[in-house]
């Protein structure tokens, strides 16, 4: 029900329109009046009504002045002026300031009861545009990131002066004003336990709980950045940065907890800056500190503090004193498994800063790469490739025996894993178009269900709805939820040409319950309404 608030400075019209106007009858409740605009206004601000009703002449503040004042607090509130007056000039500064409706006195009960009926539908009308605006957003954020992951990349290159920057974030409806920023990485789950290609209703379920969260703040801006890891640019104050941050960490961790303990969780955060231009060092710090969820794999929350003198910068080490523990198979195994290719350098950058108090042995450094070749070579046959595969064409085996340096052996341990990490993404990828031919086959055959969704065509089909809106997204140039429109609008359009059915009825058979939801995406997705479409083609008026 809207609020209305009455300004009258004549008590008996007041009083009349308050006692006699069937407020409830017609979707009001009453909410206050005032016999001046000066009276009023506190009270207008502190019951914010939805419509104001006002006398244009008033002692201490006339109406105009009031519906100033409130317009400029409240623009989507909706004023009503009563006047005795019928003066141009009080019109036209009325229609200046934003009024909805000037109505001359005297007002018949009838007139007053037609302009609030048109008011309310007004601010239906608004508020329904807004939540479809505010839903279509939202799907288009949800699935759609490589838009602003390729700005993000860009970004924090160090490419961009600040001026592109802002140009390119305004195309893409980002608002980067802000005092202080800092970047995060978070994890999303391998979804099952046979890997991250399996449906598992516990990880979709962290996934949707936590992209629901970071969606609903502004100074949270989110993309996906591979299968298992999400992006987070945190702006905002920078006395507030600090809380931001650990609300990020404890949304994370929580989301976990909540729905499975039993996954590993990992949040990386760089030190806040106040320069955009300075993002591209924060994304290195970051990139830095996310590698070490392998090598530290009991350390959920990733900071140059709670790293320590693993980075380099940190005072205390927890890993001054060489153990078997910092090359363990076991770190290798969870880089091929998971790790992007582009992670693969930094990560081996930061797995030999824990070990350079031995890089100095030959014994030592021979082990490793031993260590290293075998470990990978298991891993590659254990994706059912052919070990001379993997083997063909690595000239860094050479290294194994002679004397080599620092730099060799990073440069032998970082092609090693790169070509483990590309095969198995090419087998990865050979796997998942097939996946991918199956759920665009139940896609096809059920869009027009209202109920489709990412999370019910990946359960269909037995894969993650992380994997499969990654895959789909880079196989078919264009994201889920654009597909699924854009079926659902070629199939209205073929129902607008050729049946007589109701635009209502349309949007039922497409897989739109709201059918004012779906003439809003029509025109939104085809530049114009279903009427003025049926009205060009040649379809059935009804």
């Amino acid at each position: 029900m809207l609020k209305v608030f009455l300004v009258e400075d004549e008590s008996i019209i007041r009083e009349t329109l308050r006692d006699t106007v069937p407020w409830a009858q017609q979707g009001y409740q009453f909410a206050g009046e005032a016999g001046d605009g000066e009276m009023a206004l506190p009270l207008i601000r502190q019951t914010r009504p939805d419509v104001l009703i006002t006398d244009i002449r008033m002692p201490f503040m006339d109406g105009l002045d009031l519906s100033r004042l409130v317009l400029q607090e409240f623009p989507e509130m909706k004023v009503i002026i009563l006047s005795g007056y019928d003066d141009f000039e009080y019109a036209r500064q009325a229609i200046d300031i934003g009024v909805t409706q000037y109505l001359l006195k005297p007002i018949t009960k009838n007139t007053l009861l037609n302009v609030l009926q048109e008011v309310r539908e007004k601010i239906e009308e608004e508020r329904a545009q807004r939540n479809y605006m505010a839903k279509f957003h939202n799907e288009a954020q949800e699935y759609d990131q490589f838009a602003r992951k390729n700005f993000f990349e860009r970004m924090v290159s160090g490419r961009m002066t600040i001026q592109q920057i802002y140009e390119a974030a305004g195309k893409l409806d980002l608002d980067l004003r802000a005092e202080c920023y800092t970047i995060a990485f978070f994890s999303m789950p391998p979804e099952g336990s046979g890997g991250a290609d399996l449906y598992s209703e516990s990880a979709a379920r962290i996934r949707d709980v936590l992209m629901e969260y970071f969606l609903k703040y502004p100074e949270y801006i989110l993309l996906r950045w591979n299968l298992t890891t999400y992006a987070l640019l945190i702006k905002g104050s920078a006395d507030r940065m600090e809380g931001q941050i650990r609300q990020c960490v404890a949304a994370v961790q929580g989301c976990y907890e909540t729905y499975d303990s039993n996954l590993d969780w990992y949040v990386a955060v760089g030190k806040p800056t106040r320069r955009l231009s300075a993002l591209s060092g924060c994304y290195e710090e970051v990139s830095r500190l996310w590698a070490y969820r392998y090598i530290l794999p009991r350390q959920h929350v990733l900071t140059e503090e709670t790293v320590g003198g693993l980075t380099g910068t940190g005072s205390n080490s927890s890993l001054a004193q060489l153990d078997a523990s910092k090359f363990s198979p076991q770190i290798l195994t969870g880089v091929m498994q998971s790790a992007g290719a582009e992670e693969v350098p930094g990560f081996v950058s930061e797995f030999l800063l824990g070990l350079t108090d031995a890089l100095d042995s030959k014994p030592f450094c021979n082990y490793l790469m031993l260590s290293v070749r075998f470990t990978a070579t298991e891993f590659v046959a254990s994706l059912g490739i052919p070990q001379q595969t993997f083997l063909d064409g690595l000239d860094c085996l050479d290294m194994v025996g002679q004397q080599i340096t620092a730099q060799d052996l990073k440069t032998y341990l970082t092609e090693l894993l790169m070509k483990a990490v590309q095969l198995r993404d090419k087998a990865s990828s050979s796997q998942s178009k097939g996946l991918l031919g199956q759920a665009v086959a139940y896609i096809d055959a059920h869009f027009t269900e209202e109920k489709l969704s990412l999370n019910t065509v990946a359960r269909e089909v037995n894969i993650s709805s992380n994997y499969l809106s990654a895959v789909f997204s880079q196989e078919k140039g264009r994201t889920f939820i654009e597909y699924v429109t854009a079926k659902r609008m070629e199939r209205a359009r073929e129902l607008l040409k050729t049946t007589d059915l109701r635009s209502g009825e349309v949007a039922a058979a497409v897989g739109y319950h709201d059918p004012h939801y779906f003439s809003f995406l029509f025109k939104k997705t085809q530049g114009c309404t279903p009427r003025d479409y049926r009205a060009r083609h040649g379809g059935r008026q009804k």
